[in-house]
Parts: structure tokens; sequence; C-alpha cells
């Protein structure tokens, strides 16, 4: 690490902003931070963090439990500029934490430039979805936080620090970093060219075809989804997009599987959808991404949702679990036998592929993986209870719960999941020696204490 600057005798306004309690963008969670920070300049981010006795990024609220939350303050970066440079030369686009994904995919697309992948939502923050993990889909494809070249974050005495992929110590830990380390003001990604995308909607495959070939059924697009609700015999839809043009993917065998599909009408004995599909039945799909098999940009088909659009209420709750990719078939079968119990809390769950990776608190580190994601129903006392029952039936896989979600585990059990665990609770003693980014969430679940 190194220290970029160190601004003695800070000044100007900090933004102090509304006092807490607010809400998340579901609404199941209520802050107890005492008061919520808006700076508008990386100075006034130090000032904050440097006076502070507790503090915690908050990013777009989109997480389900109480990681975000602080027994002090709590400082948004979304009054800051997004800062947005991209670097021809290297590949690179430096942004501020606080962007949301969509912003600074219109951005990239309009110079010619994309990012490898999106999550669900573009209304996400950079940072944020960093710091836990998440992720688009496919199976050649990383999480979000593998394309982080460079991190900058203000630490607990108000320095900045850059750490840089391949030289500085502990960057492999500091990335999926739960906001444990500091307040990520400044992500450096990698880009590509831009690239087309089409998006088609499969529906009513069959369960047994579907885990006879489940290999066949993920790798058969850039980006594949299943959707279910764990009961009947069949998967309810697959959403495929297959990448166009812009690099060797587009011609690769999975290209190849979805053009037949599209020609033929049919993918794994599922019916090709012949209007827009929203993932839950009976929906308009008015605020998803274009489908049909109509070719556009990256920026407009790899996510899931419109950046023009809420997606929905916000009245939901989500849990996301991950296993190995050779453990998908069997664990699916784990989650089909529970159908009695998930089902009637269940909005809908998704079924995608993650690359592994070497972040040590990754929910894909160092395996290829299959991730459970499921979107309940806004009962959490419910859900809550069930949630146990699922990760017992997961055990045997050694199930990674989502960072941002809710899960029952806490940290000895998920101790044993991350062979770097161990190393990323030194890397934060290092870093933080005070704790003043801990909070109750990382004290239950990472440090147990």
């Amino acid at each position: 690490m190194r220290t970029v600057s160190e601004l003695p005798g800070l000044s100007g306004s900090t933004g102090a902003g509304s006092s807490a309690p607010e809400l998340n963008w579901a609404g199941n969670y209520r802050y107890t931070a005492a008061s919520i920070h808006r700076p508008r300049t990386l100075e006034e981010v130090q000032e904050v963090v440097a006076g502070a006795s507790k503090i915690r990024a908050l990013g777009s609220r989109h997480s389900f439990n109480a990681i975000a939350d602080s027994p002090g303050s709590l400082v948004s970066l979304e009054d800051l500029d997004p800062g947005i440079r991209i670097d021809a030369a290297t590949r690179t686009v430096t942004v501020s934490g606080g962007t949301r994904y969509g912003t600074l995919a219109e951005q990239l697309e309009s110079a010619g430039f994309a990012l490898s992948n999106l999550a669900s939502l573009p209304h996400i923050s950079v940072a944020g979805a960093i710091a836990t993990a998440t992720h688009g889909s496919g199976d050649a494809n990383g999480n979000l936080a593998t394309s982080v070249a460079a991190l900058e974050l203000v630490a607990a005495d108000g320095t900045v620090h850059r750490l840089n992929r391949g030289s500085s110590p502990g960057f492999d830990g500091a990335v999926v970093g739960l906001g444990a380390l500091g307040v990520v003001t400044k992500v450096t990604l990698d880009i590509e060219p831009t690239f087309t995308v089409r998006q088609d909607v499969f529906e009513a495959l069959p369960w047994d075809t579907v885990l006879g070939n489940f290999d066949a059924v993920t790798s058969s697009a850039y980006s594949v989804s299943l959707f279910t609700d764990w009961s009947g015999d069949d998967v309810a839809q697959a959403w495929l997009k297959s990448r166009l043009s812009g690099s060797a993917a587009s011609s690769d065998a999975g290209s190849t599987l979805a053009g037949e599909a599209f020609a033929a009408g049919t993918f794994f004995g599922g019916t090709r959808a012949g209007v827009a599909r929203h993932p839950l039945p009976g929906v308009s799909a008015e605020n998803c991404t274009e489908q049909l098999g109509v070719p556009g940009s990256w920026s407009e088909r790899l996510a899931h949702f419109r950046m023009a659009f809420t997606p929905s209420s916000g009245e939901e709750l989500q849990s996301e679990f991950f296993v190995r990719r050779e453990h998908a078939v069997a664990a699916i079968g784990e989650l089909r036998a529970l159908s009695d119990r998930i089902t009637p809390l269940l909005l809908v769950s998704e079924i995608r592929t993650v690359a592994a990776d070497k972040l040590w608190l990754s929910t894909a580190y160092g395996q290829d993986s299959v991730g459970f994601h499921f979107t309940w129903k806004q009962r959490q006392d419910e859900v809550e209870k069930v949630l146990p029952v699922m990760e017992e039936a997961l055990a045997p896989f050694n199930a990674r719960p989502h960072w941002g979600k809710l899960f029952h585990a806490g940290a000895d059990a998920v101790a044993e999941l991350y062979p770097r665990f161990s190393d990323f609770k030194d890397l934060a003693e290092r870093m933080d020696p005070e704790q003043k980014f801990r909070n109750e969430f990382l004290a239950r679940k990472v440090f147990g204490n």
C-alpha cells in the first residue's frame, strides 16, 4: 500500500445530511446509525472518516442484512462526482465507488468500451457490489469484483491508500473487503471493446433434461439464468444472453448451441417465449431488458432490468448460496426436496454460474461455482426459520452465503468455507487496529466477537 495523500487541517462541509434511522432498499432493515454523512469531495470523506469513532460506508442500500450499518455514523458517496476516467491504453476505467453500474455502463458504451459483466440490477453501486462479491453470470465470467485492477480507500486515520493488483500485498484480500478495511472512494476496473448481445427466453424446461445436461445448459450462451420456484417438473424459464461480437467469445461452442436453439425454437425441452417475460409469473416485462433475440449493446442486455426503471417496489427479501459447480445437480436435488418449505415463501429463484477467482472472501474463491438465488416474499420471520434448514441441506457441499443477503451461519461456520479467512481477519486487524469500521454484523459473521 502507498499513501496517496495526507491532508491535515481539512476544511469544508462534510455534508452531514440526514440523521438515521433510514431503511434499506427492501424496507426490511432500519439502520441504527446516528447520522449519514454525504461528502462532496475526497477531502470531506477524509475529514468525516478521521473524525468518527465508528463509521461504515453506505452504498445503494441493496443489502438485506446489517452489513452496511454502523454503531456510529454512515458515509454515503452518492454526492461525489463519478469522475469516470477511461484509459484506452491500459483498457481500464477509474470511477468513484458510489457510482451506479448503470451510469458507468452508459458512459463506457458511448466511448466504445464495455465491462465484461453486469449484475441483474444496474442500480447498485460499484464499491458496494465489489465489497460483497456480487455478480452477473456465465461459466467463464467472474463476479464483478474480479474486474478490479486497483482500489483507493480512506483508512481509519483519514489517509488515502491505493492497492494495485499484482503489486500490493493484501490486494486479493481487500477487494471483497466487506467494508471492514476502509471507505473505498475509487475503483479501477478492467474494460474491453464494446460488444453486442441478444437475449432469448425459453420456457418449461423439464428438470430431468436440465439435470441430465446441466453443463451443456449453462455453457450454451455467454450468460445463462434458470428461474424456478423449486416445485413441479419443469424449470419455468431459461434466460440466454448470447454475445454476438467483440471477441472470440462470439464464436465459441456456447454461441453455436444457442444459435441452434434459436433456429429450432426449443432449448433442452423448453420452448422459446413468443413475448417478453418477467422472471415473476404474471408480472409485466416492461422494466426488463429487451428480449426476443433483438441485438443490443452489452449495457442494455447483460443486466436483467433496465436502469431507467425501478425493478420492483423493493418489497422482497433475498438470500443466495454458492457451491462448487460439480455439486450443482446434487444440491439442486436437496433444494427441490425442500420445496414444501421453500416454495410458499418464494417469489422466484434463480440458478446461475460464476467462474473461479482468487479473491479471499469471494464466494467463488478457488472454485467454479453455481449460485442459488432466492427472492423471498417479505415474510422475514418465516424466511429466517427456513434458512437453517436450507443451510443444513447444503452443508455437504460447503455452500457459501452471499455476504449482503440473508443467511443464518455465524463466524465459526463461515470460517470453514474460506481457506484465507484467517488471513483476511489479520489484514483487517492491520488496516483497522482500532476497529473503526467494525459493526455487529461483522462481529457475528466474520470476527466472532
